[in-house]
This record gives structure tokens, C-alpha cells and sequence, in this order.
């Protein structure tokens, strides 16, 4: 039997105590993936995702009953093998249970992901006033007030995710993209990376991880007969490695990212953006992101390549 609690989420009025130890060997536990971030920033793309993909998804569960949604699935006979719970501020008279909540699921050895939606300022008041909807925290005040106060309550929650999107410039297609991306695989790799290139000039990607300049190289945008290609043309990409310092660069930056990707798998981390940038995002930042990304591929990191700017000059 099933009733609604205050938010609105499905919840089991039945039996829902822990499993006992002599039924561990029968109860699989499912893997389970948290779904949170910024309101208008994509949870619900993200949600529809994973369901498609198969995925058990409860919108809007109040995280003190995650332990419970795990346990129960965990009593499906295999039925339930993954689940995605979305979190959000609609539940935040119960927020605060969160941190207790992954804390008991790590006691337990659940296996489980945060993916934390992130969006601009600019783009979520665009959203938000293109549905003529208020801001779930703006009361009386602005919009920007709202995404403000949420900005504050999720801080801590975004430093601990293991996987955030930026959705600021994506669309609903593009963000199912990354999704599938992530999540589609039969098999889960030990450490998923995105290389993608960028332009100083046009921000900070705010998805990353890492961030590395090669603006310390000779620009060929100087150079006339180089200037209108990017760094996938084979002249362009031979010009950035035949300056003195690129190839140290690209063989100790890999060696580096060996030893991190070491430390993020031991911390469990299994998601890792790197930011390659330089002035316009167009040659040094393309090819040495180019060379990366291969490198990361030969070394058993599965890698998806974006280049963000590439093209907007």
C-alpha cells in the first residue's frame, strides 16, 4: 500500500525494516544515483533520462527515505537494480536529513552517484521568466534572490557530487546526450573524463574540474595562413607541438593526470571534467585537448571530447 506524504512523493506504508544479516546473501543491492542542482537547471531532463535508460526514478523523495527506497529494492528479487532519486529544494524541511542519509548508504556499501545540474544565473532567469513560474525560494523577492538562497543551501552538496552538467547553453537534447553519455553503457567504466576545450574570452567552463592555460604557447591565430583553420587541422596542431614546451607539457600533464585519476578512483570519484583553455578556444586549446583526450583513451580512461568554442569567432 502506497500513501502520499507532504511533498507528494509515493511512499510505502507497508514493511520497511532493515535487511537482516542472514538475508544479505539473497537481497541485491541496487545502484542508486541522486539526481540534484539548481531549479530550471535540467533535473527533470536528467530524471526522464535514466527512465528511459531503465532506471527506477521517484521525483522529489525526501532524503531521509532513501535508505529506505534502497532497501526496498533491494527486496525486489533484482526488479529494481538501479535507482535515481531526484532531490530538491521542493523537500527542504527535509534537505538537512541528507548528509545523514549518505552516510548511512556508505555504511551499507551502497554503491551510489551524485549528478549535480548547474546552470548560469543569466540562464535560469531567462527560464524561469519564459514559463512565467516564480523561483521555489524567491518569496517576496526576485528571482535572482531565489537562485541565490539555492545557490547557499546546495554549496555543500555540489562539492561532494561526482558528476555536474552544466546546462547553461545546452538543450534538452544536448543534456539527454550527456546523460546517455554517462549512463548508457552496459558496463560502468572505473573513471569517465571530458576534455573540452575553451576560450579565456568567453568564461570559465563552470563544470570543471581541472583547469590547465596554454596560452604560454605562440598563438597561430598570428599566423595568416594558419589563422581560419581550428586546432583539428593537421598544419595547425603540428605548428602548437613544434613550439618549444608543448610536448613537455602534454607528456607531464598526462603523467599528472595519472596519478589523479589513481586518487579520484580510490576516493570513488568516477567523473572527471578537464578545462583545456587559450584566448579564443579555436587552435592551441583544440590540439592540445586533441592530443589529451587520446592519451587519457590509450590509458583505459574512457573520454568524451568537447569543444566548446570552437567555431563562435
Amino acid at each position: 500500500m502506497t500513501e502520499r506524504d507532504e511533498d507528494g512523493a509515493q511512499v510505502s506504508t507497508g514493511s520497511t525494516g532493515a535487511i537482516e544479516p542472514g538475508e544479505a546473501a539473497e537481497a541485491a543491492i541496487p545502484e542508486l544515483v541522486i539526481i540534484s542542482g539548481m531549479s530550471g537547471a535540467g533535473r527533470s531532463t536528467a530524471a526522464k533520462c535514466l527512465e528511459d535508460l531503465g532506471w527506477f526514478v521517484v521525483d522529489n523523495l525526501p532524503p531521509a527515505l532513501i535508505p529506505t527506497m534502497v532497501e526496498l529494492g533491494a527486496r525486489s528479487q533484482g526488479n529494481v537494480a538501479r535507482i535515481a532519486v531526484v532531490v530538491d529544494v521542493r523537500g527542504r524541511r527535509f534537505f538537512d536529513n541528507l548528509r545523514q542519509s549518505l552516510a548511512d548508504l556508505e555504511a551499507k556499501s551502497v554503491t551510489r552517484r551524485i549528478v549535480f545540474l548547474e546552470s548560469s544565473d543569466d540562464a535560469l532567469v531567462r527560464r524561469f521568466e519564459s514559463v512565467r513560474r516564480p523561483h521555489p525560494l524567491q518569496g517576496d523577492g526576485r528571482i535572482v534572490d531565489g537562485i541565490a538562497a539555492e545557490r547557499d543551501l546546495l554549496r555543500e552538496l555540489r562539492g561532494d557530487a561526482d558528476l555536474v552538467i552544466d546546462t547553461s547553453s545546452l538543450n534538452v537534447h544536448e543534456l539527454r546526450a550527456k546523460m546517455d553519455a554517462q549512463f548508457a553503457g552496459d558496463e560502468e567504466p572505473e573513471l569517465r573524463a571530458t576534455v573540452m576545450s575553451f576560450g579565456y574570452k568567453y568564461g570559465l567552463p563552470v563544470d570543471a574540474d581541472l583547469v590547465v592555460d596554454c596560452r604560454f604557447l605562440p598563438n597561430p591565430h598570428w599566423v595568416p595562413e594558419l589563422r581560419p583553420y581550428t586546432g583539428l587541422n593537421e598544419e595547425v596542431s603540428a605548428y602548437v607541438f613544434n613550439q618549444p614546451g608543448a610536448k613537455e607539457f602534454l607528456n607531464q600533464y598526462s603523467e599528472l593526470l595519472q596519478l589523479i585519476a589513481t586518487g579520484y578512483r580510490r576516493e570513488g570519484k568516477r567523473y572527471v571534467t578537464i578545462a583545456v583553455g587559450c584566448t579564443g578556444g579555436k587552435h592551441r586549446s583544440v590540439a592540445m585537448s586533441e592530443k589529451l583526450a587520446a592519451r587519457l583513451a590509450t590509458e583505459g580512461v574512457e573520454t568524451v571530447l568537447v569543444h566548446r568554442d570552437m567555431g563562435r569567432e
